[in-house]
């Protein structure tokens, strides 16, 4: 008989659908040990709590988390809230002993993420933190690629993360919708928010990065505040770009802007080897273009991998051969490998620590930009 993990989870955006749908899918789709449970929902907004639960079969409500970790029959608590609101509930969650899983980036900054990574080291209970594209399917080929020699040594790495949402000149900043541009609430913007996941793949298919310089800009100086409603300076960033030097010797372009008009979530990357070339592109998140020069010459040329076959990674858990699957999917890996690591007693990645790179160089990004200098990693 499976064992249940109930779940208590903390937010009803976005994240907290996503995650949400993981749970409740999971269990049809892998043959695991354990079985979620959605327990408890919790929002400070009881009605929208209520609604949450009802559409998403949560057994329960809850409107302070904090009661959350009093409860025995909580095992898992999920946050996905604002980022500003990590740290106290995950420290405080690792001291109550439940196992985490948060939502990125990590905290708001290293100092937070160093306290974090403490309080579950000292209490050792399990860790999470959501970087759900290590897990499609094509991106985790990429690494294992990578990981068998395919590219030879590498030279380049290139990402970006494109979107155009915040262009309007009166999109407010703050607020339940639109927590992400407020500072306060977010700690920076496209850096924490998007690079982020660019940060945390690179780190893991191509290994630490050295040292960064970075420029970033706010293009809209003010914007109102839902809180206040006064028009108050906004200070998350809406574009950073920055180049990088992995510790192999490779060197890195990474860029991203929510001002790129006609991009909704253009998220891709390309590495370069002394043998061989990956590129992968979230809107067309199936297929992985490879291109190895020690093809036959008159053949030799860039080729796209449909990758959903069986053999593929987390493919032999869908469908047939040749019928794709979407975003939902990589987090629905995620908590497949985060109850594996669980009945293994090898957590699955990246968990706290693991997170705290990308957390690091997020940091030294953005001192970067205000220095206007190269700055080294600071991971310890």
């Amino acid at each position: 008989m499976k064992k249940k993990l109930n779940i208590g989870l903390i937010g009803c955006g976005f994240m907290g659908r996503t995650h949400s749908n993981a749970y409740r899918k999971v269990s049809n789709f892998f043959d695991l040990d354990y079985k979620p449970v959605l327990k408890t929902i919790c929002d400070r907004n009881e009605e929208k709590a209520k609604k949450f639960a009802d559409q998403w079969d949560f057994e329960s409500i809850e409107t302070d988390w904090r009661k959350l970790l009093e409860r025995d029959d909580i095992d898992v608590i999920d946050i996905c809230t604002p980022n500003n609101l990590h740290a106290e509930m995950a420290i405080a969650a690792a001291e109550a002993g439940k196992m985490i899983i948060c939502e990125k980036p990590l905290a708001m900054n290293t100092a937070e993420g160093k306290a974090m990574v403490d309080a579950v080291e000292k209490t050792n209970v399990a860790n999470l933190v959501s970087y759900n594209y290590r897990r499609i399917p094509a991106v985790t080929l990429a690494k294992n690629l990578i990981d068998q020699g395919k590219l030879g040594k590498i030279y380049h790495y290139r990402a970006n993360f494109l979107q155009d949402w915040t262009i309007a000149t009166d999109l407010p900043q703050g607020g339940d919708g639109l927590w992400r541009l407020d500072a306060k609430e977010a700690g920076s913007g496209v850096t924490g928010d998007l690079l982020a996941h660019c940060i945390d793949t690179a780190i893991w298919l191509n290994g630490p990065i050295k040292e960064v310089t970075a420029m970033t800009e706010t293009f809209v100086k003010e914007r109102q505040s839902v809180t206040s409603g006064k028009v108050e300076p906004v200070k998350i960033d809406d574009a950073c770009a920055f180049l990088a030097r992995f510790e192999n010797g490779s060197l890195a372009i990474f860029e991203s802007t929510r001002y790129a008009r006609g991009h909704k979530a253009l998220y891709t990357f390309e590495i370069n080897g002394q043998n061989a070339s990956i590129a992968w592109d979230l809107h067309d998140l199936h297929r992985l273009s490879w291109f190895d020069h020690r093809d036959e010459g008159q053949t030799r040329g860039w080729r796209s991998i449909h990758v959903t076959d069986g053999e593929h990674p987390y493919m032999d858990k869908w469908w047939v051969p040749g019928l794709a699957i979407g975003y939902e999917h990589s987090f629905v890996h995620q908590v497949a490998d985060f109850l594996e690591g669980l009945a293994t007693g090898t957590p699955a990645a990246p968990t706290f620590r693991d997170a705290l790179m990308t957390q690091a160089v997020c940091d030294a990004v953005l001192s970067s930009a205000k220095n206007k200098t190269w700055e080294t990693v600071q991971y310890e």
